[in-house]
């Protein structure tokens, strides 16, 4: 029989890190035990495709928290260990070689794997994510031989390593298949400004481009086909078209769910006294709509971290955080809040040439997102518009004389 907790968190990412701070810090004074499949202490993830992939910081830099703190709050780490198996019965969860630990209430926050392409040559030397630590690790022991990269996905990934790659000297391919950049989270304003900034720094941006395979010299990559015929040279590829979320031992156990584990408003599965939270928990989210997603954030999974202590301390309250995202990309810092998918229409506010600007975007003529691009002020007060569906028209929202907190409504003083 194996060892008991009161509360077993898998995953030692943001979601799981931040759970089990969360647990403490609201007075929880029972077992916590952190079961990860990687051998590192929990670390911050942003950072492995900017500032860890370029080395401005170390590892220890990058530490949710210090080794000691885990210790200190009496946070049991069970590192380099992945669950296999749930049994919702016996609440139980199992691995490799044995392992078993009991639960009073389970915490699954497993994120996900980096999406694999399917094509030959997927598998050779020389082709990798941006998951984790080893991931990023493996590519920096390889750069010093590598002058040519090809990256294959046009989103935040895969723009953020190209930028920090173009910094380091090497020659950058993005490969995109769809019409342009980052088509899945933005408008096409955003999309056509960082394609240009791309390029004006060296970067050969390949939109509507389909990947064939990945040929191979000695078992290592040396370049890309695509589906025209063409092949791109390349010492080093870099995949980033997405992740596919960690949950096959709940929906095995039964828990409800597919592209994620199902959760309703505080992040309970269908199985009972399991949780699941951060980018393997699929909810209906009010800023999507009503639409059910998983959304892949820091904030995400950290909101859903402090639902689920509250939650579990008896205090629970439904999640019902505004979503907000960044991403840093040459001396460009973009930074959004809300979600853009679905808008009718959208606004330009300011001058894309300037390198600060934004775009906000409207839904039945109410702001729903807004992306901000060197302008932390229109991030700030947007948060307020998109949190509060304020209508606005358009002419006044692209208006850059009237700042966007003039737009959101004066909080009654009691």
């Amino acid at each position: 029989m194996g060892r008991r907790f009161d509360v077993v968190i898998v995953g030692s990412g943001h979601a799981g890190a931040h759970c089990a701070i969360a647990l403490r810090q609201r007075g929880f004074a029972g077992s916590i035990a952190i079961v990860g499949e990687e051998r590192d202490l929990p670390y911050e993830r942003p950072p492995l495709s900017k500032e860890y992939l370029s080395s401005a910081k170390p590892f220890e830099r990058i530490l949710i928290r210090p080794a000691s703190f885990w210790g200190d709050r009496a946070v049991e780490l069970l590192l380099g260990q992945r669950v296999d198996r749930v049994d919702p019965v016996a609440h139980r969860i199992e691995g490799a070689n044995g392992f078993t630990l009991d639960y009073g209430t389970l915490v699954w926050a497993t994120g996900g794997h980096a999406r694999r392409l399917t094509c030959a040559g997927h598998d050779l030397d020389g082709v990798h994510s941006v998951r984790s630590r080893a991931d990023v690790d493996r590519i920096i022991a390889e750069l010093p031989a590598v002058d040519r990269v090809v990256v294959i996905g046009g989103g935040y990934i895969g723009l953020e390593a190209a930028a920090v790659l173009t910094t380091l000297g090497k020659a950058v391919t993005v490969v995109e298949a769809q019409d342009r950049v980052l088509a899945r989270v933005a408008g096409e304003p955003l999309s056509r400004f960082y394609e240009a900034e791309h390029r004006a720094h060296g970067v050969d941006i390949r939109l509507q481009t389909q990947v064939a395979c990945i040929e191979e010299r000695d078992g290592r990559v040396c370049g890309v086909r695509l589906a025209d015929g063409a092949v791109l040279p390349a010492d080093l590829v870099i995949v980033g078209i997405g992740i596919v979320p960690a949950v096959g031992p709940l929906i095995e156990a039964g828990a409800e769910g597919g592209n994620g584990v199902a959760v309703d408003p505080l992040c309970r599965t269908s199985l009972p006294d399991i949780h699941a939270i951060g980018d393997c928990a699929l909810h209906a989210n009010d800023f999507a709509h009503g639409a059910t997603i998983r959304l892949e954030s820091v904030q995400n999974a950290n909101d859903q971290a402090v639902v689920v202590a509250q939650s579990i301390v008896g205090a629970g309250t439904p999640y019902a955080a505004v979503p907000w995202f960044w991403s840093n990309q040459y001396d460009l810092k973009l930074q959004t809040v809300g979600l853009s998918a679905g808008h009718d229409d959208l606004v330009v506010r300011g001058d894309p040439a300037s390198r600060a600007f934004s775009v906000i975007y409207r839904k039945r003529g109410r702001v729903i997102a807004v992306d901000a691009v060197n302008l932390v002020r229109d991030f700030v007060q947007g948060k307020a518009l998109v949190a509060g569906r304020i209508a606005a028209d358009l002419a006044v929202l692209g208006d850059v004389s009237q700042p966007l907190k003039a737009l959101a409504p004066v909080p009654e003083r009691v």
